[in-house]
C-alpha cells in the first residue's frame, strides 16, 4: 500500500525525510541509477513516498514534438489547459503594467522569446477595460519536462491557438526559459477569475495539486480527469481539506511508481477490491476528529467498482457516509494488458473474449453502474466526460457539496486498448455520448421522490429521438459510428464497412440502454417501441 502525506507531522522519524527524498533519491533515479545504489530503508518497505515528487521528472526526451502557441489566435478559453492530462500546459494572466514592467527590463534576445506568449483576448483584456479595469495579459505555456507530445491540446483547440512543431537543440531552451517565467510571474490575480466560468478554476495555483510527471500513457483520458476533478475540489474547498483513497489500476501505477507521484495531497493506494470500505475506516476516524469538512475521495477504475469490488461499494452505499467516488470507466482492465470487464462492450476484442471465427468478442452485455448505483438509497449519482467541461465540474460540485455518498462514472479513452491515436481522448468521448454510447446522466435525491424528478439527462443531443442526427451531415449517429473509428472493434466491419451482425446487436444495446433511460427521466420517445 503506498502512501503519500502531503505534510510532515511532528514525528518525522516515523515517515519518509521529504527533504531527503528530494534531494537523494529523486536525483538518482533521475539518473537512472536509484534501484542500483540506493539502500532498502524502512521508508521503501513501507511503501512510503513524500508529496509531489513527480514535480521533478523530466519527460522532455521522450517525444519528438511539443505545442507551440500562437497567441494572436487565443481566446482564452482554457480548453487546452483543461485536457492535458500532465499538467503540461498552464494558463496565466499578468497586469497590464506588470507585464510591460517584466518585458523592459529584459535583454532583446530574452523579450524576443518570451513577449510572444502573451495574447490580449476579448475575455481578460477587452472585458476589464470596458468596466474600467486593468487589462490583463492571457499566456499559454508549455512545461517542457512534463509534455508528453501528445497533441490533446492542439485536437481540443478550435481556434488554432496551438500547433505541433518539432524539437530542436534551439526551441527547447526557448520553451525552458518561457516556462521559467511563466513559474516566476506571480499567481494570476484574483481580479480576473470568474468562479463562475468553471474552466478559470485552472488559473489558481492552489487548485492544480496534481503536478504532473505520473507515468500514464500519452494523452491518457484517466489522467485529465484526475486533474479536473482534483482541482474542482481544491479550487472551492482548499488543498488542506481533501484527501484521495485509490483501488490498485492503472491509475496507481502510473501515480506512484517510484519514487514518483504526482499528487500534491494525503494519498493511499488501497487493495484492488476494498478501496470504499477503506475509506468509510478513513471517514469515520476524520468524523470523529471533527474533520467532517474535509472532502474524501475514493478513485477506482470499472474493475475496481463493477466486478471485484463491487460489493465494497454498495457496502459503503449503504452506509450513508459523506464520501465520494469517481470512476475511470475504461471498459477494460488495462492495467492487465485489456482484459474484458463487466464494463465491455458487447463485440469489443479483448482479453479473455477474442474476436474469432465461433465467437466475434464480448457476448455479455455491459453492466450500467449508474443505474445499479441508482438503486440504492440516497447516493448521488452522475455519469459524465472530461469533454464536457461544465457537465463534469458541475456533477464534482455536486457531489462535494452533497451530504451523503455520491458516485461520478467517468468516459475515460484508453488509447492502447481502444486503438485509437494519443490525442483522441476528448473526441471519443464526445462520441461517445453522442452516439448513445455513454450518455450522459444526473440523479439528485435531493430534487424530489420521484426517478423522474431526481435523473436528468441534460447534455445528450436529441434526448426524445433515438439516436442523435447530425444536422450538418443529416447522418445518423449511433453505436456503429462510434465503433468505426476504434481499433477494438475492427474485425466487425467488412472491406466494404459494413457491420457485423453482432456490432448490430450492440447496437441495439446502446438503444435500449436508452430507452430505459428515457423512460425513468420521465421523456417520451419520439418514436414508440418496436413489439419484440
Amino acid at each position: 500500500m503506498a502512501v503519500t502525506p502531503a505534510k510532515l507531522p511532528k514525528n518525522a522519524d516515523e515517515v519518509v525525510d521529504k527533504k531527503n527524498f528530494f534531494n537523494r533519491v529523486v536525483p538518482l533515479y533521475e539518473q537512472g541509477t536509484g534501484d542500483i545504489e540506493l539502500e532498502a530503508d524502512i521508508d521503501s518497505a513501507r511503501a512510503t513516498i513524500p508529496a509531489a515528487t513527480g514535480g521533478p521528472r523530466d519527460f522532455s526526451f521522450i517525444a519528438p514534438e511539443i505545442p507551440e502557441f500562437i497567441a494572436e489566435n487565443c481566446v482564452g478559453c482554457m480548453d487546452c489547459v483543461t485536457e492535458c492530462p500532465d499538467t503540461a500546459i498552464l494558463g496565466k494572466i499578468i497586469p497590464k503594467e506588470k507585464l510591460e514592467a517584466d518585458l523592459a527590463g529584459m535583454d532583446d534576445a530574452r523579450r524576443q522569446n518570451i513577449e510572444p506568449e502573451w495574447a490580449q483576448t476579448r475575455k481578460y483584456w477587452n472585458a476589464p477595460e470596458k468596466q474600467g479595469k486593468e487589462p490583463g495579459y492571457f499566456g499559454i505555456f508549455i512545461d517542457p519536462t512534463k509534455c508528453k507530445g501528445c497533441a490533446e491540446c492542439v485536437q481540443v483547440c478550435d481556434d488554432n491557438a496551438l500547433k505541433m512543431i518539432k524539437k530542436t537543440d534551439t526551441n527547447m531552451p526557448q520553451f525552458a526559459d518561457k516556462f521559467d517565467f511563466f513559474k516566476k510571474a506571480g499567481p494570476t490575480p484574483e481580479t480576473y477569475i470568474n468562479e463562475k466560468v468553471l474552466a478559470d478554476m485552472m488559473l489558481r495555483d492552489d487548485a492544480l495539486q496534481y503536478v504532473g510527471g505520473a507515468g500514464s500513457c500519452a494523452g491518457c483520458g484517466e489522467a485529465t480527469v484526475l486533474r479536473m476533478f482534483v482541482a474542482a475540489t481544491c479550487f472551492k474547498y482548499g488543498s488542506e481539506n481533501m484527501g484521495l483513497i485509490a483501488a490498485t489500476g492503472c491509475n496507481t501505477v502510473y501515480t506512484s511508481t517510484y519514487p514518483y507521484n504526482p499528487y500534491n495531497l494525503p494519498w493511499s493506494n488501497s487493495l484492488f477490491e476494498n478501496a470504499p470500505t477503506y475509506a468509510m475506516g478513513v471517514r469515520a476516524k476524520w468524523d470523529q476528529q471533527g474533520w467532517d469538512n474535509k472532502k474524501l475521495w475514493v478513485i477506482g477504475g470499472d474493475g475496481a467498482m463493477m466486478d471485484i469490488g463491487f460489493q465494497s461499494l454498495s457496502r459503503m452505499f449503504m452506509s450513508g457516509m459523506n464520501i465520494n467516488v469517481i470512476v475511470l470507466d475504461t471498459q477494460v482492465y488495462s492495467n492487465t494488458g485489456g482484459q474484458a470487464s463487466t464494463a465491455t462492450f458487447m463485440g469489443q476484442n479483448t482479453k479473455m473474449s477474442v474476436h474469432g471465427s465461433a465467437i466475434a468478442g464480448k457476448v455479455e452485455r455491459r453492466k450500467e453502474l449508474a443505474q445499479i448505483a441508482m438503486a440504492h438509497p440516497d447516493v448521488y449519482v452522475a455519469q459524465t466526460t472530461a469533454a464536457h467541461v461544465n457537465h463534469f465540474y458541475k456533477a464534482i460540485n455536486r457531489a462535494n457539496e452533497y451530504d451523503g455518498p455520491s458516485i461520478i462514472i467517468t468516459y475515460t479513452t484508453c488509447q492502447p486498448e481502444h486503438g485509437v491515436g494519443d490525442h483522441l481522448a476528448g473526441e471519443r468521448a464526445r462520441l461517445a455520448v453522442d452516439s448513445r454510447t455513454f450518455p450522459l446522466m444526473e440523479y439528485d435525491p435531493e430534487r424530489g421522490g420521484l426517478i423522474k424528478d431526481r435523473l436528468s439527462l441534460k447534455g445528450n443531443p436529441n434526448p426524445d429521438k433515438d439516436w442523435y442526427v447530425n444536422p450538418k451531415t443529416k447522418e445518423t449517429v449511433d453505436f456503429v459510428t462510434f465503433a468505426r473509428g476504434e481499433g477494438r472493434f475492427e474485425k466487425h466491419f467488412d472491406k466494404e464497412g459494413n457491420p457485423s451482425g453482432a456490432l448490430e446487436k450492440s447496437n441495439e444495446d446502446r438503444r435500449l440502454n436508452w430507452r430505459m433511460l428515457q423512460e425513468m427521466a420521465g421523456i417520451a420517445p419520439e418514436e414508440p417501441a418496436a413489439e419484440e
